[in-house]
């Protein structure tokens, strides 16, 4: 993230701290804007985000949650004053998908280095108030890596920029901080994302359900070692 998008993010605040003593301090935090979208004219969600990669986020939004099946299916994105408005061409929306059919291996050593590529976010040093997520494809080469105050927000990022780059997300890995729900994994089942790996952990109906649609999740993600919660013949 560039310094311009880092400042658009950021808002200096007056505030006390409190350390033996009291003393008034500024620093900055993070801003979060309520992002509508409409689809076809009509409103479709509010998503309180982070206000860097919109159309990523609403493209990739609109991908993971199966309303679109390719980036040609978006006539046009219009950003103003904290509003989407999308146009979807005719027969856009997507087919459900039940599970992630893929031949994909990679090796360890990729799924520490895409976790540890999402780990460098200057936003966080400075704030400890957002989660990233990246996209990578094979586990060598970086598609996209996003911030947002939420998880699900910053992986649909990077889905976005996955949908924009006409990528096979049967041939990426996504690396994500912080637990894993089911949503984030439904997510990575509409965008046929095989692999996911995590800082943090999944919960068990995350597990129940990478099992039974083709996911891997590797979790507990740090320095040299994880755990590998559901396929792991993915990982080498």
């Amino acid at each position: 993230m560039t310094e311009n998008m880092i400042n658009k993010v950021l808002q200096t605040v007056e505030l006390k701290r409190v350390n033996g003593g009291c003393t008034g301090v500024t620093e900055r935090i993070i801003k979060e804007t309520a992002l509508t979208i409409n689809v076809d004219g009509k409103r479709y969600a509010t998503a309180m985000i982070m206000a860097s990669m919109e159309k990523e986020y609403v493209i990739g939004h609109l991908y993971a949650q199966g309303l679109i099946r390719h980036a040609s299916a978006v006539e046009s994105v219009t950003l103003k004053n904290n509003v989407a408005d999308v146009t979807l061409s005719r027969g856009a929306r997507k087919p459900d998908f039940t599970g992630v059919a893929t031949d994909l291996k990679v090796s360890r050593e990729d799924v520490f280095a895409c976790v540890k590529a999402i780990l460098t976010s200057p936003v966080f040093t400075e704030t400890e108030a957002v989660h990233s997520a990246g996209l990578f494809f094979k586990g060598k080469e970086t598609i996209g890596i996003a911030e947002d105050l939420g998880r699900h927000n910053a992986l649909d990022k990077v889905i976005g920029c996955g949908v924009l780059q006409f990528i096979d997300f049967r041939r990426t890995i996504a690396a994500s901080t912080g637990r894993q729900p089911a949503e984030m994994i439904f997510k990575c089942i509409n965008a046929g994302i095989p692999i996911i790996a995590t800082k943090g952990v999944p919960t068990s109906l995350a597990i129940e359900i990478a099992e039974k649609s083709g996911i891997t999740i590797a979790g507990l993600v740090r320095g040299n070692s994880m755990i590998i919660y559901s396929h792991p013949e993915r990982i080498e």
